[in-house]
């Protein structure tokens, strides 16, 4: 029996629509729906909606009253799914991910219907193999847990009082720091811009790493001026260094040279920071930003170990790029003497020979630290035991 709906006197500019589109919906494709009114011209209001919509329409005259009958269009009469894809999809997620974001699902959640018709918008970074970590939602999940806040997470008030030449070495350190948090802040930021909205775990976690970086430069800056200081040296070394990061076109790359070596040093000195303050604010800075930047690590070695497992061959790729960037910087001084200076002034705690030839002993301890991090991160990410010391040692001596 044909199942009918009466729209009674309601219009289509009134939410007539809204009955049909109820109706329909108890309804496969291919399936009739019959609609009367009593409403003026509502059997033409009727069919220029089902034109719209991908449903057939046909007026009938039964027992001398008006029918319409309508005819279920296609399960995507119109519309397309946004998560249609061909290849493997990760059942741990809400929706599949596809391998390859069409440009045109646009800025839809991903799995939406996506009416045709919309705009394609075409993301440089549409192949999950090139953006993809397994762990993206957990690290952003365990970000956004963690982020904190400048104003109340650090004791700006703490009272302390530092001889000039140690308050002029943590303005040093930090000047140095802020220009490699700005980095670390562009790169993603600047990939965040080309990346498919369909990956949006990843999209989340680059987007909170812009944050944390932001406050870090924040907080940087803040304790650079708490004593009247204005920051210090900026070499062209250093910002060679950097630039090479800026340069790098490509994504697993940018998060291998950036995250993998550059912040997994990062975390190692802030950690000696945090041992070696000077004073409670600077401690607490340094504590904060390690936390964060072992997450932006996390990251980039959960994502390469992604794209490692299915591309193998990629880490001839990574090794190039290590042994390119350091080619690219042999003419270039390194670390700024005046940072490496001022880490010896902060490990020695005060200015006597034998404090200074200690402290000197720890900045060598820490440059040991740094070199086997990175090498533990390499051959965790597949690399021979030789080959990750080499390209731990070619490392930058800018540190990032």
């Amino acid at each position: 029996m044909l199942p009918i709906i009466d729209i009674d006197t309601l219009g289509f500019d009134a939410g007539a629509h809204l009955l049909v589109k109820h109706g329909l919906l108890a309804l496969p494709a291919g399936g009739t729906l019959g609609v009367v009114g009593a409403g003026a011209g509502w059997e033409s209001q009727l069919s220029a909606w089902c034109r719209s919509q991908g449903h057939a329409c046909q007026l009938t005259d039964e027992h001398g009253r008006s029918v319409a009958r309508v005819t279920r269009g296609g399960a995507q009469a119109g519309r397309w799914r946004g998560a249609m894809h061909t290849g493997h999809a990760d059942p741990a997620l809400d929706a599949a991910v596809a391998e390859q974001a069409q440009a045109r699902w646009g800025l839809a959640a991903r799995g939406a219907t996506v009416e045709a018709g919309s705009p394609a918008m075409h993301f440089r970074l549409d192949q999950k193999s090139e953006v993809w970590a397994t762990r993206a939602a957990d690290l952003y999940a365990q970000a956004a847990a963690a982020q904190w806040d400048p104003e109340t997470a650090i004791d700006w008030a703490a009272p302390f009082e530092l001889p000039d030449i140690v308050e002029d070495a943590v303005v040093q350190v930090l000047t140095y720091m802020i220009e490699n948090e700005v980095a670390a802040l562009v790169v993603p930021a600047r990939f965040l811009g080309q990346l498919h909205p369909h990956f949006r775990e990843v999209q989340a976690v680059l987007a909170i790493q812009v944050a944390d970086e932001a406050r870090h430069i924040e907080v940087f800056t803040r304790r650079l001026r708490l004593k009247g200081r204005e920051p210090a040296l900026s070499t062209a070394g250093g910002q060679n260094s950097l630039k090479t990061l800026l340069d790098e076109p490509d994504f697993s790359v940018a998060e291998f040279l950036l995250s993998v070596l550059g912040e997994g040093t990062f975390v190692s000195l802030l950690h000696f920071l945090h041992a070696h303050a000077p004073d409670p604010v600077t401690r607490q800075i340094a504590r904060l930003a390690a936390r964060d930047e072992a997450r932006h690590v996390a990251f980039g070695m959960t994502h390469l170990a992604a794209r490692l497992e299915q591309e193998p061959a990629f880490r001839t790729r990574l090794a190039n790029a290590v042994q390119s960037r350091n080619d690219a910087l042999s003419s270039t001084s390194g670390l700024n003497e005046e940072v490496f200076d001022a880490l010896i002034v902060l490990a020695a705690g005060e200015f006597t020979p034998a404090a200074i030839a200690a402290g000197y002993v720890r900045v060598q301890e820490l440059m040991v630290d740094m070199a086997d991090g990175r090498q533990a991160r390499l051959e965790k990410l597949g690399f021979q035991k030789d080959a990750a010391q080499q390209l731990s040692a070619l490392h930058t001596r800018n540190f990032m």
